[in-house]
């Protein structure tokens, strides 16, 4: 009679467990939460932490969902504080250029790319003259030679200039007089190379097809599928417009795009649309703000500094969007709601934005405004942050940088280039990005560089700048909860507890603990977004 009652009192017991969604136990947790920062299991419920502790979630939680993590580190899903979504998943269908070493070697890429595809205009992306053994801009000649009835355009790695062939330059109506603000048609010997750089650019992306719907949504799957695999959950879509925000939407409800997007509204005829209609928020979708180019890229000596190039005597880059017009669009977006984040590269453009910034947010207290790179500054300049103004920053664009670097600008500049730690102390707070596919997607690289400052072979061997190391805690953060701060969303995401999204991965390393050799090849095991499993490379 009493083991009858015992075995019925467990029954009871059992029974009343409450009944979840997932129960992961076993495991090491990193919350980004400072209130509870580790935890070794939780529990789910409709896309919600409900519990987050330790393994008596098995007495007190039911589900047919269990996952025994083997004692393996989770951490919330990493959010990517500025990419390229959409251009992650076309680059898929373009010529990939990375890590090319000469003209001739791209121009050999050109011609199989056609071979197998054999498409109206070839579009490419990721040559970088810094890694050829001359460094000098290109000449298109052997695009020429090659392709001389059909238009090949391709982009430079930082997606701030483009080499075409004369035919795409005839199409486009660009000749030796064309002229633009903001822009630099690059000539040698009276004759034009084909090198454009920032809003020159504009003029061949006039001529090139836009996608269809299908094609859309094909990159968009691609680049989603890229993402889960390397851990991200949430990304800051650094610049789209109306027709791309509102198919990620519709994508997004009916079930198929399950990735979490804060979109930048590009700065153009959308934003009076979208300040009109006001921010749009969804569980997924969070339109809320206004991406803004202030100037190029250093590699293509775009970026604009105060003093001239250390490499191009008398040049000081280009101003793509004028220092005015970016003061007033700042005027205009303070009080409505909208967040401004605007790329800035040199110290003249941080500068223009810094101030800028300074004036338009004067009587608001917390607008999380943001400079998207923030790559080099004054050391006046960098006082200019603070809990208003956010440096939203990419590691890996220091570890890309740092060969060339002190040829572009020299040291003295360069002392404050990529101080990530600084900038991190005066905002009280920083978010980091990839800015993919400028840089490998992977958020493992971006920790790596942000905390050991050295390329994946491990150079140089005592670590570029490291006095800007941030450390392996607060990286995480910057990845994490931090991001979700960046992105007005840190009382729903970016952190492992009770009542926010349950976006989580499972790594095979701890890469707080781990050894700095180690880190770069760490692997996601699983992802998870609102409880789902999404990526899997262990769980059924």
């Amino acid at each position: 009679m009493a083991k009858k009652l015992l075995i019925f009192i467990l029954l009871f017991l059992t029974s009343c467990n409450e009944q979840v969604d997932l129960i992961v136990y076993n495991a090491s947790v990193f919350t980004s939460n400072n209130e509870n920062p580790s935890a070794s299991a939780f529990a789910v419920k409709d896309g919600k932490f409900i519990y987050v502790g330790d393994d008596s979630v098995m007495s007190e939680f039911s589900s047919s969902n269990i996952v025994n993590a083997e004692g393996l580190p989770i951490y919330p899903g990493f959010i990517d504080s500025h990419a390229h979504f959409y251009g992650l998943g076309f680059s898929n269908a373009q010529v990939d250029l990375k890590g090319t070493k000469s003209l001739e070697e791209i121009v050999e890429k050109v011609i199989e790319f056609d071979k197998m595809n054999n498409s109206k205009f070839i579009i490419g992306r990721g040559w970088d003259q810094n890694d050829w053994e001359l460094k000098s801009l290109p000449v298109n000649n052997l695009l020429n030679q090659a392709f001389p009835n059909k238009a090949v355009i391709l982009g430079r790695i930082d997606g701030h200039a483009y080499l075409v062939n004369n035919y795409a330059l005839n199409l486009a109506g660009i000749n030796n007089s064309s002229k633009i603000e903001g822009g630099e048609f690059i000539i040698s010997n009276g004759k034009l190379t084909g090198v454009l750089i920032d809003n020159s650019m504009q003029l061949i992306d006039s001529i090139i097809p836009e996608p269809t719907e299908e094609e859309s949504i094909k990159a968009l799957l691609s680049a989603q599928d890229i993402a889960f695999e390397n851990g991200l959950t949430t990304i800051s879509e650094a610049g789209i417009s109306r027709n791309q925000i509102e198919l990620i939407d519709s994508l997004q409800k009916s079930g198929i795009l399950k990735i979490k997007i804060y979109a930048m509204i590009e700065n153009g005829p959308d934003v009076d649309y979208y300040i009109n209609q006001g921010p749009y928020k969804t569980d997924r979708l969070n339109v809320r703000s206004v991406k803004v180019l202030a100037d190029g890229a250093l590699g293509s000596r775009g970026a604009s500094m105060i003093d001239e190039y250390s490499d191009r005597k008398g040049y000081y880059g280009l101003m793509i969007t004028p220092a005015d017009s970016i003061r007033s669009l700042a005027f205009k977006l303070a009080g409505t709601g909208f967040q401004m984040n605007t790329h800035a590269i040199g110290d003249n453009a941080n500068r223009v934005v810094l101030n800028a910034y300074r004036d338009a947010l004067f009587n608001y207290r917390d607008p999380r405004w943001r400079v998207e790179h923030a790559q080099v500054l004054k050391e006046d300049d960098i006082q200019l942050f603070n809990q208003k103004i956010i440096p939203s920053v990419q590691p890996t664009h220091a570890t890309s940088d740092m060969y060339w670097l002190y040829d572009r600008i020299g040291k003295e500049r360069a002392k404050y280039a990529y101080a990530y730690k600084e900038l991190y102390e005066k905002s009280k707070v920083i978010a980091f990005g990839t800015d993919f596919p400028v840089e490998d997607i992977s958020p493992i690289m971006t920790f790596y560089s942000a905390t050991i400052r050295k390329d994946k072979d491990g150079f140089p061997e005592d670590g570029f700048q490291t006095e800007n190391i941030i450390n392996r805690a607060d990286a995480l953060l910057a990845m994490t909860i931090f991001g979700a701060y960046a992105n007005f969303e840190e009382e729903e995401k970016g952190s492992i507890e009770l009542g926010k999204d349950a976006d989580f991965i499972i790594l095979d390393n701890d890469i707080i603990t781990s050894s700095e050799a180690r880190i770069p090849n760490t692997n996601v095991v699983a992802t998870f977004i609102n409880g789902e499993l999404v990526f899997n490379r262990r769980y059924n």
